[in-house]
């Protein structure tokens, strides 16, 4: 299958290439610069630089022409900041330039799309007692992503979104997005203070085998929840004190109600800046002290994704998390395309 990939240097995007590569897919990139120094990108791979939310429709048409496949492994997430709405931001990057593309992608006769999203969505449908889209514009958007997505699919057109949970695995070159986390930690003294709950978990090798098996095996419009791992924040957090090398430092559960009293604090210098983020931080905690736990065979099994040792892919993540704080390596920022 010939396929265009929306992102294929980034973190997700790069594994999407090497998987779809080695299951015989030829994959044209489209990215913005510059690459990581270190990363290693399959050279089977073509790139092409640019912009596609600049590019004309004529253009993109013509790095649509032939595909049989599309992948889109861009956008931004919940950890942007910007003037309020927020909302606004996150449709200007997920929303309307995907419809475009979908448009595109459409008249130029491709058949199979991937979209990378977030497993908020999912929980969102899980949990509707917490009316998640409602507070928290960046899962509003990330539904509003699959309903749009979805409205394109029909016996011809197959959509399939991969909800995303948190991701572990490191791209030499470029900052983890678990910066702030790793920030955070160092800066508690004696213990990590953090409430209790936990989250799915995969890796970017993960991800990106999820993206070939997707694209060739999703019929009409499909959502693939995944979630490969389960792991509750003290064993998360233990394995970051690990490779920190904080071995022996303890986790202390904090109640709900303190972690919302940080929050929003949080959210109130924000807003002295003219700033707001996609989680509302007046009720993050209702959302941070679930256990947001997918099960395996809802979308690893059936994609048929690799084993991983999740422990090494926090690892991964932390150890060069600490190497860009100690300047012991330099990284380019995580960036939407």
């Amino acid at each position: 299958m010939q396929v265009l990939l929306i992102g294929g240097t980034g973190l997700l995007g790069s594994e999407g290439a090497k998987a779809m590569i080695a299951r015989g897919d030829k994959v044209k990139a489209l990215a913005l610069p510059p690459v990581p120094q270190g990363a290693v990108l399959p050279p089977e791979m073509d790139i092409v630089f640019g912009n596609y939310m600049h590019m004309p429709d004529k253009e993109l048409a013509g790095h649509l022409k032939g595909c049989e496949g599309l992948v889109f492994a861009a956008g931004v997430d919940e950890r942007l900041e910007g003037p309020p709405p927020i909302y606004n931001m996150f449709e200007k990057y997920n929303i309307t330039p995907l419809r475009r593309l979908l448009r595109i992608a459409k008249e130029q006769g491709v058949k199979h799309t991937v979209i990378c999203g977030s497993y908020f969505s999912h929980f969102a449908k899980q949990w509707p007692d917490m009316e998640l889209g409602r507070r928290h514009p960046y899962i509003q958007s990330r539904l509003d992503q699959e309903e749009m997505a979805f409205s394109f699919a029909d016996t011809d057109f197959h959509v399939a979104i991969l909800q995303i949970p948190y991701v572990f695995g490191a791209q030499p070159g470029r900052k983890p997005v678990w910066m702030f986390l790793v920030d955070i930690i160092r800066a508690m003294p004696f213990a990590t203070f953090y409430p209790a709950g936990g989250s799915a978990m995969v890796t970017t090798r993960q991800v990106g085998h999820a993206m070939a098996e997707a694209l060739h095996r999703s019929r009409g419009a499909k959502a693939w929840p995944l979630g490969c791992v389960n792991m509750t924040w003290q064993e998360m957090l233990g394995i970051f004190h690990k490779y920190m090398g904080y071995p022996k430092r303890r986790v202390v559960t904090i109640s709900k109600g303190l972690f919302t009293l940080g929050a929003k604090a949080r959210k109130a210098r924000l807003k002295r800046r003219g700033l707001e983020t996609g989680l509302d931080y007046d009720v993050l905690g209702e959302l941070m002290t679930r256990n947001a736990y997918i099960d395996p065979a809802a979308g690893c099994e059936p994609l048929g994704l690799p084993r991983e040792d999740m422990e090494k892919a926090i690892g991964e993540s932390v150890t060069l998390c600490m190497d860009i704080l100690k300047h012991q390596k330099s990284a380019v920022e995580m960036k939407g395309e």
